[in-house]
């Protein structure tokens, strides 16, 4: 007779490739009005019952040569972000955005303490000290988020069946701006192309 801990390992892999077999891959193509190629525009998918964010979420937005890199950025909920220095001089990053508000003291080399984002919205980052110094960085309540490459593709692995909002962004829209589609997902439907046009013509 098999012990029983090795009856549970089974039923528990065996359920996780039964979900994994059941996902599905997005490939979402990002054009302006006139059919060209949208890069660096952040495409996510929201549930229609978002999970929960992971605890212990973490990213980073360096600055070097008086920048901000990446200057396009997206977060999960709850995640916690550190602003590094890699320049020479100081810096001070703030934000007067609605979904977070905060002000760094003239800073060099790691920032002192990461900030939370914790309300989805779009934040608009700058440096108290170089005014042409500008980064995006979008929070989102959704763990299904990608940034288009140079050909305008965005690529999702293992998207769970359901229904969802698909919605898409790209600097300089505003928050209400962004595009919002529907989206059902079907288990065991393979792969998945989705052509999204932003833009007016």
């Amino acid at each position: 007779m098999a012990p029983r801990h090795s009856t549970l390992l089974l039923t528990v892999a065996t359920a996780c490739l039964a979900s994994l077999a059941s996902a599905a891959d997005l490939i979402v193509h990002v054009q302006s009005a006139a059919n060209a190629p949208v890069e660096d525009a952040i495409v996510y998918a929201v549930p229609a019952s978002p999970p929960a964010p992971a605890a212990g979420l973490k990213y980073s937005i360096d600055q070097v040569n008086r920048e901000f890199v990446p200057r396009i950025n997206v977060v999960q909920t709850g995640t916690a972000v550190r602003f590094p220095n890699s320049d020479n001089i100081r810096h001070s990053v703030y934000s007067f955005s609605p979904a977070k508000v905060f002000t760094m003291k003239l800073y060099a080399g790691k920032s002192a303490d990461a900030v939370v984002f914790d309300k989805a919205g779009l934040v608009v980052l700058g440096c108290n000290i170089h005014d042409l110094m500008v980064s995006w960085l979008l929070v989102v309540d959704t763990p299904y988020f990608a940034r288009t490459d140079h050909d305008g593709t965005a690529m999702f692995s293992r998207l769970p069946p359901g229904d969802y909002t698909l919605r898409t962004w790209h600097e300089p829209m505003t928050e209400d701006q962004q595009g919002a589609e529907a989206l059902h997902v079907d288990a065991g439907a393979g792969a998945l192309t989705h052509t999204v046009h932003i833009g007016t013509p």
